[in-house]
């Protein structure tokens, strides 16, 4: 995907964009899709929507992280204004030219694509407002980093929307089930695991990844603070504190700079 290595969970694969509400463009409300160009709603393989919940205004500076086609970076242009500025991060080449062509198509001219990897922002100290990343963050292989780096490009008093997959009830169980059947040589071995941090776990719906890897709430609280960001609320769909309300445990961490 968009960080250091590509690795294997939430977001792995094209399975993300599902129709059930969960993956992709579905996240986004019509009015959102319809106001842009379909090839970034159908780049769209986040699992979350940060821009819902970021509270843009006009004239502020905002970054994606791993910004794909560019669907969160449109609409953060969009509502910053001609005043304000959004840049997306993207580490290859092909999403790049796509997300500029999508800029182009939409006729949003206070966008800025850059070409990088999350661990190492291109972009000087306390120069944004506001950092999203939808389900990005998630498969990096060093979270630390890329927290460090959103503390260090934030102004003092900015923020951060982070889509996250925090385990919960419900994942903790199909964990302990796929774990009882690995242990029976009659049944198909099954690769899940629970540790200190997180957990792994084979899917049951054929819409979403085969596989998703989801984080302690613990170990995110922990991660943040060590950052240097304050974990402020977080927007509940389905994993933070024990919430099952839905079969996928998505939640959008918001935290701010002190």
């Amino acid at each position: 995907m968009h960080t250091r290595r590509r690795a294997t969970g939430c977001c792995g694969n094209a399975a993300c964009d599902g129709d059930d509400g969960t993956f992709g463009s579905t996240l986004y409300s019509e009015q959102e899709r319809n106001d842009l160009p379909s090839a970034a709603t159908l780049a769209s393989l986040g699992c979350g929507n940060p821009t819902a919940v970021a509270e843009l205004r006009a004239g502020e500076t905002v970054l994606d992280l791993g910004s794909g086609g560019g669907i969160d970076v449109l609409l953060s242009a969009r509502r910053v204004g001609e005043s304000g500025l959004a840049f997306g991060l993207d580490m290859t080449d092909e999403m790049l030219a796509l997300a500029r062509r999508n800029a182009q198509d939409a006729g949003v001219r206070n966008a800025i694509f850059l070409k990088g990897v999350i661990e190492e922002i291109p972009l000087p100290a306390e120069s944004v407002d506001v950092v999203i990343s939808n389900c990005v963050i998630n498969l990096s292989v060093d979270k630390p980093a890329v927290l460090t780096e959103i503390a260090r490009v934030l102004k003092p008093g900015g923020r951060s929307m982070i889509t996250w997959f925090i385990l919960n009830e419900e994942s903790e169980r199909l964990i302990d089930e796929q774990r009882d059947r690995r242990r029976d040589p009659a049944q198909n071995a099954h690769d899940a695991l629970l540790s200190h941090d997180f957990g792994v776990y084979r899917t049951t719906d054929p819409k979403v990844p085969e596989y998703v890897i989801a984080y302690q709430e613990s170990f995110v609280r922990d991660t943040y603070s060590d950052s240097g960001l304050e974990v402020v609320e977080p927007v509940y769909y389905g994993g933070w504190s024990g919430r099952t309300e839905t079969r996928h445990n998505q939640d959008v961490v918001v935290a701010r700079r002190p």
